[in-house]
């Protein structure tokens, strides 16, 4: 794993300048790579490409970058890792392919020189991101892996085009203007995240998974314009999939479902430095470990966050997993202080607005896991690939039931919901639990009891997804003169994903929004933070294209998502060890609010700092902080999307 960055200004420049710029924009990434720096520059073309390095595979200097190919046509720099790389070697070797060193970056830049750009990211397994100049055409690509595990930013600023694995690398260069988009900040606001193609910095995008850019450096001024060529899409392999369905029987999935993810487990685990996984306890990570431990020829390292609170303590269930499977289990019981010390150090953590508050967590259990391992697997992007969310069978089911009712008296029940606070819904919910069968619990009751008062207002059901993943639903009324552009989300209104149902188009969604630039996001930040690269097996495309072939009763069978994985996980732990409501990674972020944080909450909301800086409209936000505090209601989630502007402004501003 490593950072990549760098800049171009269609003109010569003075290579020495431009050459410490480089390595400045770098340097402000050296958490992503702190084995190993280089910079590239070609001052007639006026091109500067940096890298730092985190040496996984091939750790002697032949995995140097920025890397020229053979030919010195190309010279890239690349962050991430081809897991098939040496299948690629192969078949290179029979063109008689000389190797400098064994590191997948040669493989991958011998692969543009022989087949192409294109033909290589379609052959590639793996998760990446990089940028390869072209030193005969003259041009500059940038591309990211399908489903976007790596970042990438880019775009015109000030004359001069960027890009980089992280924001704060635009930052560091001295011509770089950052100048916030309201309009992202209200994508923010609804979201708990940006969403692509958008940053939280006007003209700067996110490269889309699954695509690549090409910018010739005669048409640099015109890079704003220029549009990603998708080599992969998801919405392609969904439709696809379900137009050509498995045609063997329970059995004969579960098989083939296992072949695959044995063989990408087994490619993840390839490494040059010491390697484990995040066990939390929950379907994902225990079968990605199950996997791991039954290939292995030692106890795989795993890693665990325990939390003394019970409803948010997943430990245990982990311990025990681990315990079964003969793990070398480590944990860490995090105390409120441990965890509330992360907080001052997430706007430069993730460098733009981020508010999943499990962001906490992830990076507590990433410092632990660094102590031991420089390589994690974790087991992200089950739950969108296979139907694992709640929401999915909710949603469908309250829809076909809510739609029959007249709009008025969907309303009047809603207002009956709002009425009560999340707390004490969980409450009532308590007296009843015991009575409630498996197939129907669920946690954090009260805050979904909210959710859905929200929901059954909707006219439409292609106004569902977005609704139920808003978090402020409204946020052209609380940021000043943002207005929300479109999104995958906003343009799904228009487009049924081709003739999907309707839980399938919300897993669609989930797998080109709220994956990527939210789940993988927190992933990836929070580890590299702490110099830990993750690896996430289920990620693998010849997986998601094989989960979508799968008749959809395969993976939300008699109202329980997952049921492929829960099979599967199933052959290597008894059953009673995994099916559990499912829990997440949350903290109790309520309580903090309300107690050891208070102060600091306040100090961001105070009504006189609002007004002078401008963005947000104090009144909304000092109504639902007074709500949150007296226990009227439970605002948690709506302030830390708050919290988590104001605290990212503030350092934005202290710069």
């Amino acid at each position: 794993m490593c950072g990549i960055a760098g800049f171009c200004t269609g003109s010569g420049f003075e290579g020495a300048l431009a050459s410490k710029q480089a390595g400045a924009m770098a340097d402000a990434i050296s958490h992503r790579g702190p084995d190993d720096s280089g910079v590239w520059v070609d001052d007639k073309s006026g091109i500067a490409m940096a890298h730092r390095r985190l040496s996984i595979l091939d750790l002697s200097p032949a995995g140097h970058q920025p890397m020229v190919s053979a030919s010195e046509r190309y010279v890239i720099v690349f962050n991430g890792e081809i897991y098939n790389h040496n299948e690629i070697r192969s078949e290179l070797e029979f063109a008689g392919y000389q190797w400098r060193g064994t590191s997948d970056t040669e493989s991958f830049l011998a692969g543009i020189e022989t087949w192409g750009l294109e033909l290589t990211l379609k052959k590639s397994v793996g998760m990446f991101a990089f940028a390869l100049w072209d030193r005969e055409k003259k041009e500059i690509y940038l591309a990211r892996d399908r489903m976007g595990e790596k970042p990438l930013y880019y775009g015109l600023n000030n004359g001069i085009f960027f890009f980089g694995s992280e924001l704060k690398a635009l930052k560091a260069h001295p011509d770089f203007e950052g100048v916030v988009d309201r309009d992202s900040v209200a994508l923010f606001l609804r979201h708990n995240y940006i969403p692509s193609p958008y940053s939280i910095y006007r003209g700067i995008n996110k490269l889309l998974p699954g695509t690549y850019l090409c910018i010739p450096e005669k048409k640099l001024a015109y890079a704003q314009e220029a549009e990603p060529t998708a080599y992969w899409s998801l919405q392609r392999a969904a439709t696809r999939g379900q137009d050509n369905l498995f045609l063997g029987d329970e059995e004969e999935a579960l098989d083939e479902l296992q072949r695959l993810l044995r063989q990408s487990v087994q490619a993840q685990c390839i490494a040059d430095v010491p390697l484990g996984a995040f066990l939390s306890g929950g379907i994902d990570s225990s079968l990605v470990v199950a996997l791991m431990q039954s290939q292995a020829a030692r106890p795989v390292k795993t890693f665990t966050l325990g939390f003394e609170e019970e409803a948010y303590n997943e430990a245990t269930h982990a311990r025990k997993i681990a315990e079964h499977l003969g793990t070398e289990h480590h944990e860490l019981y995090v105390t409120p202080k441990e965890a509330i010390d992360v907080i001052p150090r997430l706007p430069s953590m993730y460098d733009e607005p981020f508010s999943d508050s499990s962001q906490i967590p992830t990076n507590l259990v990433s410092q632990l896991a660094r102590k031991q391992v420089t390589v994690s697997l974790s087991g992200d992007g089950g739950d969108e690939v296979f139907g694992g969310y709640n929401r999915y069978q909710w949603t469908r089911i309250i829809w076909d039931r809510v739609q029959r009712v007249p709009r008025a008296f969907r309303n009047i029940a809603a207002y009956i919901m709002r009425s009560q606070t999340a707390d004490r819904w969980d409450q009532l919910y308590g007296l009843f639990r015991p009575v409630v069968p498996n197939s129907f619990r669920v946690a954090q009751f009260g805050s979904k009891v909210n959710t859905l008062a929200d929901f059954i207002v909707n006219e439409h059901s292609h106004e569902l997804y977005r609704s139920v993943v808003s978090h402020w639903k409204n946020p052209a009324n609380v940021v000043l003169n943002g207005i929300e552009p479109e999104t995958v989300l906003t343009a799904a209104r228009a487009d049924d994903t081709l003739g999907l149902s309707l839980e399938q188009r919300m897993m669609v969604l989930d797998s080109l929004s709220y994956l990527p630039d939210d789940i993988l996001v927190k992933l990836d930040r929070a580890a590299m933070r702490e110099s830990l690269e993750t690896r996430v097996p289920l990620l693998d495309h010849r997986v998601i294209e094989f989960a979508w072939s799968l008749p959809h009763e395969m993976k939300i069978k008699d109202r329980t998502g997952k049921w492929i994985l829960r099979r599967l996980l199933g052959k290597y732990m008894p059953h009673e060890l995994f099916e559990r409501p499912k829990m997440g990674f949350a903290i109790p972020l309520g309580n903090w609010l309300r107690g050891p944080i208070r102060d600091w909450a306040e100090e961001l909301l105070k009504e006189s700092l609002l007004d002078q800086q401008g963005f947000l409209a104090p009144k909304p936000i000092r109504k639902i902080w007074s709500e949150h505090v007296s226990r009227r209601k439970d605002h948690s989630y709506l302030l830390w999307d708050v919290l988590m502007f104001q605290a990212w402004l503030s350092e934005h501003n202290a710069r």
